[in-house]
C-alpha cells in the first residue's frame, strides 16, 4: 500500500491539492493511505519548506505548487 502525505497549513492550494490526491487515488485503483500534515515541525522533517507539498512513500514529489492529477496517478502507479 502506498502512503501519501499532503503537507500544508490548510490554505486554499493545500485543500485543492488534497482533493486532487483523493481523486487520483480513486482513479488509479492503487491502494493508498492519505494523510494531511499541517504541523510545520512534521513538514520540515520531510525537508519541505514551501507548501503545498506531496510525498509518496516518504519521497517528496512536489512542493510549492498544486500537482496535476495525471502526475499524481503516475506517482501512485510507479
Amino acid at each position: 500500500m502506498k502512503k501519501v502525505h499532503v503537507m500544508g497549513p490548510g490554505c486554499p492550494k493545500c485543500t485543492e491539492t488534497y482533493k486532487i490526491i483523493e481523486a487520483a487515488i480513486a482513479e488509479s485503483g492503487v491502494e493508498a493511505s492519505l494523510e494531511k500534515v499541517s504541523d510545520f515541525t512534521e513538514i520540515a522533517k520531510f525537508g519541505v519548506f514551501t507548501t503545498p507539498a506531496v510525498a509518496v512513500d516518504g519521497t517528496v514529489k512536489v512542493m510549492g505548487k498544486v500537482p496535476k492529477k495525471a502526475d499524481v496517478v503516475a506517482w501512485l502507479k510507479a
